[in-house]
């Protein structure tokens, strides 16, 4: 006679929802301890209504991003009662404990470890949980086919209009082993993009004197040109976010003509009139970044350069903003994104005198972003009839006719923040087209942000 066989059975696993606002760098925060929760047993939930706990990991960068993030932790305790708050806005707890007393923890940006600890005290982990619950590559928010990875903390800089010092503290980078363990896992796991991150990419291992450690059999220094070198190794786009424009940054631009890392820089200069940047605490040397700007196009033609602007910071005159405009024709950036002057709270801008009029930041808003709009849009024209790389991001149902078009974006084009390439027609000669596959198309058109086109034959 058989005996039945008596399953053990464990009790449900909490769950834990995450409401993730902010920057990519406070999404690879949010990833972090996600992949921490889930190690210790936990399961996610998709929406308020499953989840035992509710995480809001916030943004408190500028007023707007503050009240965006008051009122993601309102919405939290309405739908679901049990909330914990993390992030930037960590720092302000009594504010936020005194709009929602209910909160039942709130910790500050990048403290894992107290995450987790008031999620286990709110709604304590499953005991002895036996399976490898976290895939390879940990958890992740974006889709698998890229990924961020965040090289260090915080930052040395003291710009008037930023208060991230505050909030982050001053640098502090990561081991290089561990940032390409890190990198090497998550390519393991089917990345196939790779976006670097920080406050300050240029700066990396300023703070631990540039300590080399080993991997792959040779010493890697924690400086941003063997990083960026090593992690060329790995054969996978590689873009550069958050770069400050330090001398050594011209050093990269080889391994970009070399094919090593994506050609792909972001590096937000913030204006141009040397009056502004003064006022900013950021360097005044816009002649010279231009002269360097032609040199990596003539080491790497193809090399794509964004950046971000500041217009109607206080001070700013009518004849900054037209030296800006005259600046960004010669430089011929291939991606912008502007920002109307916002005071922050702890910032040391708040304090300059002659500030912008509202409708003044308005009309120089519209300006400049009508010049870069006609900027990008003669630089993807010029694209037109050239075969480019893409990767693919999403792939659409068949239409009536049977046709199939995808979402892809070209190596200038980072996620989320700049174009598109969309294509027409991939389901003959790509009929097992996914996301994260890199195919080669033939561009047919543009407009002033996207490119258009079909798959190379």
């Amino acid at each position: 006679m058989r005996r039945a066989i008596m399953a053990t059975k464990f009790p449900p696993a909490p769950k834990v929802g995450m409401v993730s606002l902010g920057c990519p760098k406070a999404l690879v925060d949010s990833e972090r301890i996600l992949t921490k929760l889930r190690s210790d047993g936990y399961q996610m939930s998709a929406d308020y209504a499953g989840a035992d706990v509710v995480l809001v990991n916030t943004c408190g960068f500028l007023d707007s991003a503050k009240e965006e993030s008051l009122e993601a932790i309102g919405e939290a305790i309405a739908e679901n009662g049990r909330v914990i708050v993390t992030g930037c806005m960590g720092n302000e707890a009594e504010l936020i404990r005194a709009r929602f007393p209910e909160v039942l923890a709130v910790t500050g940006a990048h403290q894992y470890e107290a995450v987790v600890n008031a999620v286990h005290e709110a709604s304590p982990p499953v005991p002895n949980a036996f399976v490898d619950l976290v895939p390879e590559g940990g958890l992740k928010l974006t889709p698998r086919h890229y990924s961020y990875l965040k090289i260090s903390e915080g930052c040395n800089h003291r710009c008037a209009f930023c208060i991230i010092p505050s909030l982050r503290g001053d640098l502090v980078s990561r081991r290089v082993d561990a940032v390409l363990r890190e990198a090497e896992k998550l390519v393991q796991a089917g990345t196939k993009e790779l976006l670097i991150i920080s406050q300050d990419t240029s700066a990396y291992g300023v703070d631990i004197r540039h300590e080399a450690r080993d991997w792959r059999g040779r010493p890697i220094r924690a400086h941003m040109t063997d990083l960026a070198e090593a992690l060329g190794e790995l054969g996978v786009w590689t873009r550069l976010h958050y770069v400050y424009p330090y001398p050594h940054v011209d050093q990269v631009i080889p391994l970009m003509a070399e094919g090593k890392l994506t050609p792909y820089l972001d590096i937000p200069f913030q204006h141009a009139a040397p009056s502004v940047l003064k006022a900013m605490k950021r360097p005044a040397n816009e002649a010279k970044v231009l002269e360097r700007i032609r040199s990596w196009r003539e080491i790497c033609p193809d090399i794509a350069i964004r950046s971000s602007f500041v217009v109607g910071f206080p001070g700013e005159t009518e004849a900054d903003f037209q030296y800006l405009l005259d600046w960004l024709e010669e430089a011929q950036l291939d991606r912008v994104g502007a920002f109307r002057f916002e005071p922050v709270e702890g910032a040391a801008a708040n304090a300059l005198p002659d500030p912008v009029a509202e409708e003044v930041k308005e009309e120089r808003y519209a300006r400049i972003m009508e010049a870069t709009a006609r900027i990008s849009a003669a630089k993807l024209q010029a694209k037109i009839g050239r075969t480019l790389p893409v990767i693919i991001d999403e792939v659409g149902e068949a239409d009536e006719d049977g046709s199939i078009g995808a979402t892809a974006r070209s190596q200038a084009d980072a996620p989320e923040i700049d174009g598109n390439v969309f294509l027409r027609d991939i389901q003959d000669s790509h009929p097992n087209l996914a996301p994260g596959d890199i195919i080669k198309v033939i561009i047919e058109d543009a407009d002033e942000h996207d490119l258009y086109g079909a798959p190379a034959q």
